[in-house]
């Protein structure tokens, strides 16, 4: 039997705009993303036939095919036409569930990668990016990680210069929020204000960390839900301990604070932990070659 094991990345939107409703029922989306350096691990064991099965140390996460990471391998076993091989996943979550930070989608983006490694690198990067955009909305943006425009339904990917030296606190409170509830909120009341998408791009290729954060934006934040309310609280308190901007990630809930300081960021983390729930300092990631 043959093994691999493989990060799984989570990502963090530095902005969020929905355009528009496209006639497929998704949105059109403009997002600034990055991947952060708090991961979950994923190990691969190939075996000559059987099914494709998942097991986790969280007891809630499924192990059949409502689990990205076993539907991203059964497609990569398809692509190379092994279809009857059998693959074990284990996955050690880390990345909060339900919290905007890709952390399903991540690892399904781990899986093509593991499975790739497994084969010897048998489909090209063009191969594995066609193939992630057919398992899910970010799993493209998560193969290759680093700093990058997604628009489309985040399948469309520009990369951009890399994110300045910085940190992140990512504060996670007890509740998660329900995407396709929250995108339903958005389309009953017109979006207020959007992002400053080509702001944020001057400011990336300036290496303007300050300009950047100013800009931070998402419009899910505008949403009417009583649960913004404690997004809010928890923005207001990184701010408190010199966050140079906030923002929430995705649909949620998940919140984070841009920091330049180590000692500033591990003692928001080291506070707000016991305010809120989840709470873990991260740095950038670069591009993950293919």
């Amino acid at each position: 039997m043959k093994q691999v094991l493989e990060r799984a990345y989570a990502k963090l939107n530095l902005s969020l705009d929905v355009t528009g409703r496209r006639s497929d029922g998704y949105h059109e989306m403009v997002m600034i993303m990055q991947t952060v350096s708090l991961f979950d691990e994923l190990r691969f064991t190939l075996r000559d036939s059987g099914p494709v099965r998942a097991s986790s140390n969280l007891r809630f996460v499924p192990n059949d095919q409502r689990n990205l990471a076993v539907r991203a391998v059964q497609r990569y076993l398809e692509a190379v036409g092994e279809p009857e091989r059998g693959v074990f996943i284990e996955i050690k979550k880390t990345i909060p569930v339900g919290a905007g930070m890709a952390g399903g989608s991540a690892d399904a983006a781990a899986a093509l990668r593991g499975m790739n490694a497994l084969f010897g690198g048998r489909l090209s990067r063009e191969e594995l990016l066609d193939l992630a955009a057919g398992v899910g909305s970010d799993v493209a943006f998560c193969m290759a990680g680093g700093t990058a425009l997604a628009k489309g339904r985040g399948e469309l990917l520009t990369p951009l210069p890399p994110l300045p030296d910085c940190l992140f606190a990512i504060c996670k409170p007890a509740f998660s929020i329900s995407t396709p509830e929250l995108f339903k909120k958005l389309d009953s009341a017109p979006v207020r204000r959007h992002p400053d998408t080509a702001g944020m791009l001057r400011a990336l290729e300036e290496g303007q960390l300050r300009e950047l954060c100013h800009r931070l934006y998402n419009v899910f934040e505008d949403v009417d839900d009583r649960r913004m309310r404690t997004v809010a609280r928890i923005k207001s308190r990184l701010l408190d301990f010199g966050a140079l901007g906030t923002l929430m990630t995705g649909t949620g809930s998940a919140v984070f604070g841009v920091f330049t300081r180590e000692d500033a960021a591990r003692e928001a983390c080291r506070v707000l932990e016991k305010e809120v729930g989840f709470c873990r300092m991260a740095r950038p990631v670069p591009a993950i070659e293919l």
